[in-house]
């Protein structure tokens, strides 16, 4: 592979290419500037996200969507490190797709235009939901064991969760802090939350690099 210098990615793939399916001709031809592991230069969306689907973490996201808010890019993006099986979009369809990076092209993103909806959903699916918040009945994250099978909610930067949101979660969890802020910025809130999962679940889902 031939790396650009002073940009993201790979350039053009030297001839002869490949011979193998996966492979984009016009990634091969002009270079390969997304931002993924090397495992997937060069590699067309599709084969990516069938890749993935292989090894996807039963790990679930959801994020109430009422107010546009830019954090849930954020929080998007991360679900794709993590490899998450599903990320629920609550309320509005359309979402603030800046912070994501275009990671939600790897993900599978189903929206619910209300709480009993997303309730139902996830019920039918044997899920727990809980809500990752820092109000009143909260268990601090890191001495709650999360289910294998946990749907983490987050709640629009600065109102947090609504009480709607809040009466379908099976438990609040909340992230300890040491400073003087009331709350930490949602996406960060996700990163760590999902961390803690990964820290039980991963090890028998490994995404790394092969």
């Amino acid at each position: 592979m031939t790396e650009a210098s002073g940009t993201l990615g790979v350039g053009p793939h030297p001839r002869p290419w490949p011979d193998d399916s996966r492979l984009d001709p016009e990634l091969l031809e002009h270079g390969d500037r997304r931002n993924v592991i090397d495992r997937y230069r060069y590699w067309t969306v599709s084969a990516i996200v069938a890749d993935l689907d292989a090894r996807r973490h039963p790990l679930h996201i959801a994020i109430q969507n009422w107010e546009h808010d830019f954090n849930i890019g954020s929080i998007v993006r991360t679900a794709n490190a993590f490899n998450v099986a599903r990320v629920h979009i609550i309320g509005r369809r359309r979402w603030n797709r800046r912070g994501a990076m275009v990671t939600d092209r790897y993900l599978h993103v189903e929206h619910h235009p209300s709480v009993s909806d997303f309730a139902e959903r996830l019920a039918s699916d044997r899920y727990t939901i809980i809500g990752v918040d820092n109000l009143e009945g909260a268990v601090p994250l890191e001495s709650y064991r999360l289910p294998e099978r946990t749907c983490l909610v987050f709640g629009s930067e600065g109102p947090g969760l609504t009480d709607e949101l809040v009466a379908v979660c099976e438990q609040l969890v909340a992230i300890t802090q040491y400073g003087s802020t009331r709350s930490i910025n949602a996406g960060a809130a996700a990163a760590i939350a999902m961390y803690h999962w990964a820290l039980r679940w991963a090890g028998s889902h490994s995404t790394k690099s092969r």
